[in-house]
C-alpha cells in the first residue's frame, strides 16, 4: 500500500479541493492532486472552466525541475469570411460593471485543456489515471450541490446555457434553470470521462467527439477542423524567473502575457521601500497605482506588439526599459486557479479557463467548447485579427515563490485582466508586508486600467479620492469585495514545515490539508 502524502490545496469550490486531497490520502503527489482537482473543476465550476478550455500548469518537482506545461488555446489553422460565422454579442453584469462578450461557434479556438491534463499525469504523476479521474467521474455521475456563487456564475451566463437543447440540459434539465442548493448532474460528462480515460486522450483530437465537433463548425459556422484538433500539441516551456526583494518567482513566460507584466510591476514595485509604508495609506495606493498605470503603458507600447518575439522578455524586463519607466514613476477576468504542494518539495500551480464559453456543446458529452476567439482581452487587435496557428497570449500567470531554492508560496488567480494585479498585490503582501496567507488573499485590493481606477472596501474613500490622478482618471468604489478583483488561490510552506492554504472567498475559494 502506498503511504498517504501530506500535502494542501487550494482552489475555486471545496469538491474541487477535496479530488485533490483524496490524492494525497491515496499516495499521490501535488501534481496527482492538481490534476484530480483540474478534472473536478470541469464539473463542479461548470462556468469557470471546461475540459474544451484552455489552460497552463506550473510544476516545481522535488529534485530541482521547473516546468511550464503550455495547453491554452491555439488558433484554427485557416480563417473563414465573417459572413459565414456564427459570432454574436452578449453583455453579462457584474453588479457594479457590465462588460460585453462574443459567443459561438466562430468564438472558438482550439481546446487544450484535456491534452494539458494527460500530458502532466503521464510526466509528473503517480497514481494510475483512472484513480485520479474517478472523483471527476462520480460528481459527474451523481451530481453536486450549486453553491452561492456557482449559481450566482451560473445566472451571469443564463443567456448562454439557455440557447440550446445541449446547455439547457447542464443548466435546467427539468427545464427550469438550477438554482443554489440544487444538484448540478452531468451524466453525458461523466460517460465522456469514463471513455477518455479507457481510450486516451486520442479520442478527443482524433475520435468520435473530435469529429462531431467539426462537423458541427463546418455546417453551422465555426473555424474548427480535424487538421486544427490533430496537430495541437501541449508545450513544455521553461517558466520566467524573477527576483524579488529575497525570492525567486516562477510564473508563465511569453508568448503569454500575464507573467511578463506581472514581472514588470514587481521592477517597478522592487524600487519602493513597502515595508516602511503603511498597508493601505494614501503613498501605498498612490504607489500601487502608479505601478500598475505604468505597466499598462509599458504593455501596448513595448509588450503586445512584440509577445511572439523569443527575446521578448530579455528586452521587456532589461534595465534600459525599468529605467525609462521609472522615470515615469517618479512623476507621480472565467478562470479558476488550483495550487498544491506536498511534503516532498513538489508544488504546481494551475489556472485554466473556458472564457464564457461558446454557448455550443458538442451533443452527447457535456462539454461546453471555449469563447477564446471572443474574448475582447485575448485579442488586443481586434476579432478575427489573429495569426493563423498560434497559441494565443493569455493573462493567467499561476506562480510559485521559492525561497533558497525550495517553493514556499504557490498561487495565482483568476479574473481576466486583473490577475497579474491580484497576484502583484498578494504576493507584495505576503513579502513586503509580512502577512499571514490568509490576511495577504483577503485583504481589499485596486485595479488600474483604461484610466478607471476600482477600489475595494475597506480602502477610505476620502484617502483615494487625494491621491494624484490626471483629470481623466474615473474612480470607482466598489460596495463589497467582489471576483472582479480576481480570486487568488493560495499554499505556503511555512518556515517550521508546516502546510497552510487559503481560498479568495470573492470566489467562494476553499483550501484542505491531509
Amino acid at each position: 500500500m502506498i503511504p498517504k502524502m501530506q500535502g494542501a490545496i487550494a482552489a475555486g469550490h471545496e469538491k474541487t479541493a477535496a479530488a485533490g486531497r483524496e490524492m494525497f490520502t491515496l499516495g499521490g503527489n501535488a501534481f496527482d492532486a492538481a490534476v484530480a482537482a483540474m478534472l473536478a473543476s470541469f464539473v463542479v465550476e461548470p462556468v469557470l472552466t471546461s475540459a474544451a478550455g484552455g489552460g497552463f500548469f506550473l510544476a516545481h518537482t522535488h529534485d530541482n525541475r521547473n516546468l511550464l506545461f503550455d495547453f491554452f488555446s491555439q488558433t484554427p489553422r485557416r480563417k473563414k469570411p465573417l459572413s459565414d460565422l456564427d459570432f454574436y454579442p452578449i453583455e453579462l453584469d457584474f453588479g457594479d460593471e457590465t462588460q460585453i462578450f462574443h459567443v459561438g461557434l466562430g468564438s472558438m479556438a482550439v481546446p487544450g485543456n484535456i491534452a494539458g491534463v494527460f500530458e502532466v499525469h503521464q510526466q509528473l504523476g503517480k497514481l494510475p489515471f483512472h484513480v485520479v479521474v474517478e472523483p471527476a467521474i462520480h460528481y459527474a455521475q451523481n451530481g453536486v450541490e450549486l453553491s452561492n456563487f456557482s449559481s450566482f456564475c451560473l445566472n451571469l451566463l443564463k443567456p448562454i446555457f439557455l440557447s440550446n437543447s445541449e446547455t439547457k440540459k447542464i443548466a435546467a434539465p427539468n427545464g427550469k434553470f438550477l438554482q443554489a442548493g440544487e444538484l448540478l448532474v452531468m451524466k453525458d460528462f461523466a460517460a465522456t470521462l469514463t471513455e477518455l480515460a479507457n481510450r486516451g486522450v486520442k479520442e478527443f483530437y482524433q475520435g468520435e467527439i473530435a469529429h462531431q465537433l467539426v462537423k458541427d463548425c463546418q455546417d453551422k459556422g465555426g473555424y474548427l477542423t480535424l487538421e486544427d484538433l490533430q496537430n495541437y500539441r501541449v508545450i513544455v516551456r521553461q517558466p520566467l524567473q524573477i527576483n524579488y526583494r529575497s525570492r525567486v518567482l516562477l510564473t508563465n513566460p511569453p508568448p503569454s502575457s500575464g507573467g511578463i507584466l506581472i514581472a514588470f510591476a514587481l521592477k517597478l514595485l522592487n524600487n519602493f521601500n513597502l515595508p516602511q509604508i503603511e498597508f493601505g495609506c494614501q503613498e501605498h495606493l498612490q504607489i500601487l497605482a502608479e505601478v500598475m498605470r505604468v505597466t499598462n503603458l509599458a504593455r501596448k507600447k513595448g509588450c503586445d506588439p512584440y509577445i511572439d518575439r523569443a527575446d521578448i522578455a530579455e528586452i521587456f524586463l532589461g534595465d534600459e526599459q525599468i529605467n525609462s519607466y521609472q522615470q515615469e514613476l517618479n512623476k507621480l477576468g472565467s478562470t479558476t486557479q488550483i495550487s498544491t504542494i506536498d511534503s516532498e518539495g513538489n508544488a504546481a500551480s494551475v489556472t485554466t479557463s473556458n472564457g464564457e464559453g461558446s454557448a455550443y456543446v458538442i451533443p452527447g458529452t457535456g462539454i461546453m467548447v471555449n469563447n477564446m476567439l471572443g474574448e475582447a482581452d485575448l485579442n488586443p487587435h481586434g476579432f478575427h485579427q489573429w495569426e493563423c496557428d498560434r497559441r494565443i497570449s493569455s493573462m493567467m500567470s499561476p506562480t510559485i515563490v521559492l525561497n533558497e531554492g525550495k517553493p514556499e508560496i504557490v498561487l495565482g488567480s483568476g479574473g481576466s485582466n486583473r490577475i497579474r494585479t491580484a497576484i502583484l498585490q498578494v504576493i507584495s503582501n505576503l513579502i513586503d508586508y509580512q502577512m499571514s496567507l490568509e490576511a495577504a488573499v483577503s485583504s481589499p485590493r485596486v485595479h488600474w486600467e483604461n484610466n478607471i481606477f476600482s477600489v475595494e472596501p475597506p480602502l477610505l474613500a476620502e484617502i483615494v479620492k487625494n491621491l494624484a490622478f490626471g483629470e481623466e482618471t474615473e474612480l470607482v468604489f466598489w460596495q463589497n469585495k467582489n471576483m472582479f478583483f480576481g480570486g487568488v488561490h493560495a499554499v505556503k510552506m511555512t518556515a517550521d514545515g508546516e502546510i497552510e492554504g487559503a481560498g479568495d472567498r470573492r470566489r467562494e475559494g476553499f483550501w484542505l490539508k491531509s
